[in-house]
């Protein structure tokens, strides 16, 4: 029997890194040890870590000594200065940050999706924007079926995918203006209470937002195929868990909106909630606290030849962030591939 490893959390006291500590413990990952790790500020207060408490340890360049598996949750410049002192101690990184998803020596993987790009990893995995990971889940086996062209998506993002100050902030925004208050922001440039925004991140040079590029480039990383077709539009919007899409596809071959339900029911992963009469599709009420992505609304495209629109739901602090990454810790395990080369 091998050794079951030794597994290190870092950024452990935020809401990412308590909920890959829930994943662990509740999908019973093996482990000899689980390190919870931050920064010096979270250093002796406690995480739960199933009906455990750990500890957390301050993270420095030598937390990583006898730790197998790295799962990091604390940003990109933690990232960079941390995961290769982890690879250089001979551990395996899965990194959440947008750090190191577009390098072309670190494999960006979904295991639903392109489990196979695990093989060439050098030390550091990096997890996708959790955008980007709940549409390829969908996408993936429709083009296997008959190859994606073009892909149009739009975006209605929970508050979670900004943390727990932006969570507070809609709390606080709800309950100021329901007492007839100003409504006053800090985490976002506008009032996100009762209003969306159309902006996710910073905008770059060509006037989209850096989310919305993630989501251009990272999906055509993960499917392998750079001639895929990407657009989109990514909106922030007052709901707490689970993010939403509205997801436009032109493929080659045609596929019909009856056999997209049967591709996507038998599909790793997915859920298919589509009953419109009995006003069933995926809601963020129904993806909060689930593991799958729920995808429904599927309906033929009329203004072209081959194409289908769908909805698609994730709760994007587990499926986006926290489950994706113990899954790719578990298949790294299940491969034996759980070392630095």
């Amino acid at each position: 029997m091998k050794k079951q490893p030794v597994v290190a959390v870092v950024g452990a006291t935020g809401a990412v890194g308590r909920e890959i500590l829930d994943t662990l413990a509740r999908r019973n990952f093996p482990h000899a040890e689980i390190r919870a790790l931050a920064s010096s500020r979270s250093a002796g207060t406690s995480v739960d870590f199933g009906s455990k408490q750990l500890t957390v340890q301050e993270l420095t360049e030598d937390s990583f000594t006898g730790v197998d598996v790295a799962l990091f949750s604390a940003g990109g410049s933690t990232s960079e200065k941390f995961a290769p002192c982890a690879v250089k101690a001979g551990c395996v990184v899965v990194d959440n940050s947008s750090a190191w998803r577009m390098d072309p020596a670190v494999p960006l993987v979904v295991p639903e999706v392109n489990p196979d790009d695990l093989a060439w990893h050098k030390g550091i995995i990096a997890n996708p924007n959790c955008s980007t990971i709940q549409m390829v889940v969908a996408l993936k086996p429709l083009h296997d079926a008959g190859r994606i062209k073009r892909v149009i998506v739009s975006t209605y993002q929970a508050v979670s995918g900004t943390g727990q100050k932006a969570i507070k902030e809609l709390e606080n925004q709800v309950r100021q203006l329901f007492n007839g208050q100003e409504a006053t922001n800090e985490v976002y440039p506008h009032r996100i209470a009762f209003n969306c925004l159309p902006q996710i991140d910073v905008f770059l040079d060509n006037e989209y937002t850096k989310e919305e590029m993630k989501m251009v480039l990272e999906t055509k990383k993960i499917m392998g195929d750079d001639s895929i077709r990407v657009t989109a539009t990514t909106v922030r919007v007052p709901v707490f868990y689970g993010h939403s899409e509205s997801v436009n596809i032109e493929t080659e071959k045609k596929i019909t909106p009856k056999e997209a339900r049967a591709i996507l029911s038998q599909a790793p992963g997915v859920c298919v909630l589509d009953n419109p009469g009995e006003k069933i599709y995926p809601m963020p009420i129904v993806a909060a606290g689930e593991d799958e992505t729920f995808v429904g609304r599927i309906r033929e495209d009329e203004t072209i030849a081959n194409g289908l629109n769908m909805f698609i739901v994730a709760d994007n602090i587990r499926k986006g962030a926290a489950l994706n990454t113990v899954q790719i810790a578990e298949t790294l395990l299940e491969r034996d591939l759980l070392r630095v080369p």
